[in-house]
């Protein structure tokens, strides 16, 4: 008890206790010299000083979504940038064109820009949200579709010696696939592809390693209804809290509701001390295939090291071949 205690500045990202993003009204940054791009449209003020807008690049028809911060307020962008630049070329995370540097004309200050690719999908939260009026989660077979794409990022994420350490709906954004074509009477969802986004928090090996004879060891980052019982218990980060982090997302994509929800009048430490100490697993929801049940078995393995990878899951058979037809769109899923 006096361990769980001992946690301190805890670094949590969600809308249980506070919104990550606060959208505003548009307001031109009249940012010109070395910038390639032209704000179309003011997104939100994100996390850590950091505007998101949508722009167009100079000379190119192409949209895409462009992050910025005074260069004094930029070491996290930076090392965002750093961080994403190591996976180009996986179809399965979010395309990073690069970086620059700018000067305001307002007041001279040095903006460091990062330019990414444009999801106009939007993310996997707000479709979740959205899916059958808001009554349900996705059809199956878009859940699998979906499943597969955020595992084969999550395996070139975890083979190239990194963990995510924030997977969840809202940092999983969809982009169209031009190479897809829509098959009768299949979802609107089935044109596009999931990607991994928002390398906020992602630390390699080496870090996880070195953190572990700092006080930070003692601090837990993330999203608390994605975390997996040995982040909060033990302190532990590594490829294994992203699958079970995985297995979160795929509940609520096949119930429209997360995992795990603070109970009325219980405080967040309360919570996670329920999930960490307490020997709550996830129930796995009724009304889903024999298939999916036992995948998210496989993601829900309290014990991390009995627990599943990236490589494994992508062969197990929840995610082979789907046949739409096969699949009724009124099938009710619940726990």
């Amino acid at each position: 008890m006096e361990e769980r205690r001992r946690l301190k500045a805890v670094k949590l990202m969600d809308d249980l206790m506070a919104e990550e993003f606060c959208v505003t009204s548009c307001c031109s940054r009249n940012i010109h010299g070395g910038k390639t791009w032209e704000e179309v449209k003011h997104i939100a003020h994100g996390a850590r000083n950091t505007t998101i807008s949508l722009a167009k690049q100079v000379g190119l028809p192409q949209l895409v979504v462009v992050k910025y911060a005074a260069i004094d307020d930029s070491d996290t962008l930076q090392r965002q940038s750093e961080v994403h630049a190591k996976f180009q070329g996986c179809p399965y995370i979010l395309r990073c064109y690069g970086d620059e540097y700018c000067t305001a004309k307002d007041n001279g200050r040095i903006i460091y820009n990062v330019l990414f690719e444009h999801a106009s999908g939007g993310n996997l939260a707000d479709l979740i949200k959205t899916s059958r009026g808001g009554a349900g989660g996705l059809p199956e077979s878009d859940v699998k579709s979906f499943t597969k794409s955020i595992l084969l990022g999550l395996d070139c994420i975890h083979n190239k010696g990194y963990a995510h350490l924030d997977i969840k709906p809202k940092n999983i954004l969809l982009v169209p696939d031009l190479s897809k074509k829509r098959k009768r009477g299949a979802s609107a969802s089935a044109a596009f592809d999931a990607k991994i986004a928002d390398f906020w928090i992602a630390k390699s090996s080496k870090q996880i390693l070195a953190e572990l004879r700092w006080e930070d060891r003692w601090c837990l980052e993330g999203t608390p209804r994605y975390m997996s019982p040995e982040a909060i218990a033990e302190h532990k980060k590594g490829p294994a809290c992203d699958i079970w982090a995985l297995g979160c997302v795929v509940v609520e994509m096949l119930c429209g509701q997360p995992t795990f929800s603070i109970k009325p009048g219980e405080s967040l430490e309360d919570f996670l001390d329920r999930i960490g100490f307490g020997g709550e697993s996830p129930r796995i929801p009724v009304g889903i295939s024999r298939e999916a049940q036992d995948f998210l078995k496989r993601c829900f393995v309290r014990n991390s090291k009995s627990r599943w990878n990236a490589t494994r899951l992508l062969s197990h058979p929840f995610l082979k071949d789907h046949i739409p037809d096969a699949e009724s769109p009124h099938k009710k899923v619940r726990y």
